[in-house]
């Protein structure tokens, strides 16, 4: 009975959010590459692992910066009934809701349209190490904005009594089934506008919670519950997670949602890059400028790398 007790307290549910988890971000980030045309593909591809590697860095950074979760989601309901009704501009929306309002509750559309900027100006100083971080930081962004349960206060579903639906949506499925999506998605094209891009996106990428829930809530009835998880061991330690029934049930009643997604967020990716070489009036990127950080952007990487290593995240889960 005790041996059967501590087996039960080592059971360990694989729920937590991490945005697209770390596989989907890398493998977003790293077909994002072969979207680009003749004069960047070369950069990139030479860079290939670390777009992919790096893809990851904006989860990273939430270990250690308060600042950093608001800058992946956008909780709509605690804005507006319709996100059509929330200013675009970040200026307009910081003067209407405050700082406090924004932090607490997301600016994933600003952030994308603010790290764009900050690529532009590192293609414009041909500052290759730059341009490398704020690829891979814009990717991460991007990708999170395909993500429906990050434009919804209901985030994990702890308002509908559907906990662990987030990490279920954006990282089992992905790492069950994306070795049979399509990923041709084409070739990059030019963005006028990347803030109205970025609300595009987020307002698209919304529109989708309401079928992700419910898709959810009506499978979770109809599904045997004896076979909703399965458990495996690792490091003595039990892990709990949907099944594979479950979640290929779950998969097949979305009709592709996951793979649409993640198949958008490769080409908008690869499209955001394009056009911040284009507005930098596309430098050539043979023999770039090597930038090396300086001793503080050093020290706070490896405080980071520490921190998300042995701490937990700062803020909401995502």
């Amino acid at each position: 009975m005790k041996r059967l007790t501590m087996f039960i307290a080592l059971i360990i549910p694989l729920f937590v959010c991490t945005s697209w988890g770390f596989f989907a971000h890398q493998r977003i980030n790293n077909l994002a590459i072969f979207t680009l045309p003749s004069g960047m593909i070369g950069f990139y591809k030479k860079n290939i692992k670390y777009i992919t590697e790096h893809a990851v860095d904006p989860d990273k950074r939430r270990y250690a910066d308060t600042l950093e979760a608001p800058r992946h989601y956008l909780d709509v309901e605690n804005y507006e009934n319709s996100i059509d009704s929330i200013p675009e501009k970040y200026n307009d929306a910081l003067s209407k809701y405050g700082q406090k309002h924004l932090n607490a509750n997301g600016i994933v559309p600003w952030q994308i349209q603010r790290t764009y900027y900050s690529l532009v100006k590192a293609f414009t100083n041909r500052d290759s190490i730059k341009i490398l971080k704020y690829s891979a930081d814009l990717g991460h962004y991007i990708g999170d904005a395909h993500v429906p349960l990050h434009t919804t206060a209901n985030h994990n579903g702890q308002l509908t009594n559907q906990v662990g639906i987030h990490a279920f949506w954006e990282s089992r499925l992905p790492e069950l089934f994306s070795t049979g999506y399509n990923f041709i998605v084409g070739k990059a094209n030019y963005i006028e506008n990347p803030l109205k891009e970025a609300w595009k996106i987020v307002k698209h990428t919304n529109g989708l919670v309401d079928t992700v829930i419910t898709f959810e809530a009506q499978l979770s009835k109809s599904f045997p519950s004896d076979k909703k998880y399965s458990f495996s061991e690792r490091n003595n330690t039990v892990l709990k997670q949907y099944s594979l029934a479950y979640a290929t049930a779950y998969h097949n009643k979305m009709e592709k949602m996951v793979e649409r997604q993640m198949r958008s967020a490769i080409l908008e990716i690869g499209s955001f890059w394009y056009s911040a070489w284009v507005d930098a009036g596309q430098p050539e990127l043979k023999n770039l400028i090597r930038i090396e950080p300086d001793e503080t952007e050093k020290k706070l990487e490896t405080d980071v790398e520490m921190k998300y290593q042995n701490g937990k995240p700062i803020g909401r889960e995502l």
